[in-house]
């Protein structure tokens, strides 16, 4: 008994900070001798393109989350509804082109991802597919290789639209020209459109809808199984603000069916197709890509 109390007087004469330190951190004499960390080797991939590259409605923001490592930054600039025009006269391309500038990084890659709104009759967006589409595309290969990075093509992503049991893919012309300026550019080209195109054809046109936004209507999906998608429905009307709540985020992605945005699923499709791709393409990022 004698030698329980003399124990807890000694406890108790120590202070609480004294006792809280040794719990926090060891003391130093079982510390490893400080050493400096050498210096990292760090990579950046920049993700220029549209809506289906885009936050909430394209693949690279999974891509980012998962197919990259740490010593990648990983910045998705996708935005809905552009094209290599509007992309440029927005502003978009200047901000791209600053961070491909930005320094610190063993090397810099900037994936080009565009068609789908050059294809649009819109009149900030369409571009002419023979002239125009292709120019644009060498200019921004020209000015990322001036900013100092590395250019990187990829073709567009398909829609998941079926003819008679059959993908019925409108973008390949554009993902053809997409490669003749890869070859006379000689830089780096990711075939999303025809590896997508491939991995869509395989699940078919009932399965392929579930890579969507959202969910098939009744109808959408009975047309889909018997092989021929039905023309995409227009977007919802996006919900009046009052219906926000007064503190915290306030914005949003309006999730829809149809056959060119996809959701977390067929994000997860595409982007394990593009870290592939990405890899094959440019074999010195092949160990900072995850499967």
């Amino acid at each position: 008994m004698l030698k329980i109390a003399i124990t807890l007087a000694a406890l108790a004469a120590v202070p609480g900070a004294a006792l809280a330190q040794s719990e926090a951190q060891p003391p130093l004499e079982k510390r490893e001798k400080r050493v400096d960390a050498p210096p990292i080797s760090a990579y950046k991939i920049i993700l220029v393109g549209d809506s289906t590259m885009a936050p909430g409605s394209g693949w690279a923001s999974v891509f980012c989350a998962y197919h990259v490592k740490s010593s990648v930054a990983c910045l998705n600039l996708g935005r809905g509804g552009r094209s290599t025009r509007s992309y440029r006269a927005e502003g978009s391309w200047a901000i791209a082109l600053n961070e491909a500038k930005v320094g610190g990084y063993k090397a810099t890659y900037v994936l080009i991802q565009f068609a789908h709104n050059d294809q649009s009759t819109k009149a900030e967006r369409w571009t002419d597919l023979a002239t125009e589409f292709p120019a644009n595309l060498r200019q921004m290969v020209s000015e990322v290789r001036a900013a100092g990075a590395v250019p990187v093509l990829v073709t567009p992503l398909t829609r998941r639209e079926f003819r008679d049991g059959k993908l019925n893919n409108t973008l390949a012309a554009w993902a053809n020209e997409a490669r003749k300026v890869a070859s006379e550019t000689r830089t780096p080209i990711l075939e999303l459109n025809r590896d997508s195109a491939k991995a869509v054809e395989e699940l078919g046109a009932a399965d392929a809808t579930s890579l969507a936004m959202a969910p098939p209507a009744a109808d959408e999906l009975k047309a889909a199984r018997a092989g021929t998608t039905l023309r995409p429905r227009p977007a919802p009307q996006i919900p009046p603000s009052d219906d926000m709540p007064k503190i915290g985020p306030r914005g949003r992605v309006t999730p829809k069916f149809d056959y060119t945005h996809v959701g977390e699923a067929g994000a997860k499709v595409f982007s394990k197709i593009v870290a592939y791709d990405l890899a094959v393409a440019v074999p010195e990022l092949r160990s900072q890509l995850l499967p």
